[in-house]
């Protein structure tokens, strides 16, 4: 499938994906700073994702592709505290984490994609 636009990126869809549920998974929580925070970082990956493949430059792109991997990074510390302090149930955070390393791995493979051949 050929690329036109970040819409086209499947870790753009599965970070809108994830960033949806963790909005759903947390909007009853009430403790509002750290709701925030999770929040933020999720909706941060494929914003960051979008931001760079709007820059039409590749090292730029590549640029913000870390960026986004780094808030994934950040999504995952805090779904491990999220679970811990048992603010969500374990096994839905284990799933997000599960999401999140996956797109982790996306991004790695993207970012090393643009790297070698572009």
């Amino acid at each position: 499938m050929k690329i036109e636009k970040f819409e086209d990126l499947e870790v753009w869809k599965e970070s809108m994906r994830l960033a949806v549920e963790i909005y759903e998974v947390f909007k009853m929580l009430s403790d509002y700073g750290f709701k925030d925070q999770v929040q933020r970082a999720s909706v941060s990956v494929p914003s960051n994702i979008a931001e760079g493949y709007e820059r039409n430059s590749n090292k730029e792109f590549i640029q913000y592709l870390f960026i986004s991997k780094g808030s994934a990074g950040e999504l995952r510390t805090q779904l491990y505290l999220a679970i811990e302090l048992k603010l969500i149930p374990k096994d839905k955070g284990l799933q997000l984490l599960e999401s999140s390393k996956k797109i982790s791995a996306m991004l790695y493979k993207l970012i090393k994609t643009r790297k070698e051949n572009f």
